[in-house]
Order: C-alpha cells, then sequence, then structure tokens
C-alpha cells in the first residue's frame, strides 16, 4: 500500500495512507468501544500512531472489528476550499 494524492468522485482533495493495526486496546469501561492503535507506514517517528474506536460497518450495517497485524488505509479529505494549491503555499 502507498500514499495515493487524487480527488474523489465527489470532487473532495484527499490522499491515502497505507498503515497497520499494532494493536487493539480494550476498553476500560462498558459504555466505551474498544481502540485500534494504528501505525502509519511513512508517518513521521513521533507522530505515527492514531488511535480510532474499532468499529467498522460492511455493506449491510453489520458491526465489525479491526484485528492486530491488518493492513488498513487511511482517507483523509477536504472540501476545495479548505484546501490551497502548492505554488500558493510557498507564498
Amino acid at each position: 500500500m502507498s500514499t495515493q494524492d487524487q480527488t474523489d468522485n465527489d470532487g473532495r482533495p484527499n490522499t491515502t495512507l497505507a498503515g497497520t493495526v499494532e494493536k487493539i486496546i480494550p476498553s476500560l469501561s462498558p459504555d466505551q468501544p474498544e481502540k485500534a492503535e494504528i501505525v502509519l507506514d511513512d508517518g513521521e517517528p513521533l507522530y505515527r500512531e492514531i488511535r480510532i474506536e474499532n468499529v467498522l460497518k460492511d455493506e449491510d450495517g453489520e458491526e465489525l472489528h479491526l484485528k492486530p497485524g491488518a493492513p488498513v488505509d487511511i482517507t483523509v479529505e477536504a472540501d476545495e476550499k479548505d484546501t490551497v494549491k502548492s505554488e500558493d503555499k510557498r507564498g
């Protein structure tokens, strides 16, 4: 998996980062979901890990959970009005 920059079907600029589920962190209380810790393959050393609720839904709406070691893609997208072209950023 590699980093991809693109615009999706509805025109929103986005990028996709590859990662791996490092571990599953159990919930501390029954009303809190467990967390999945994901390590971004190309992340900076001090900022490679993110934690998300370990709840996914399939196309039928059924809840699924990530397993340790699972390869994942993290997609970041924004409205075009909230982005700037590279040449404009340099000032």
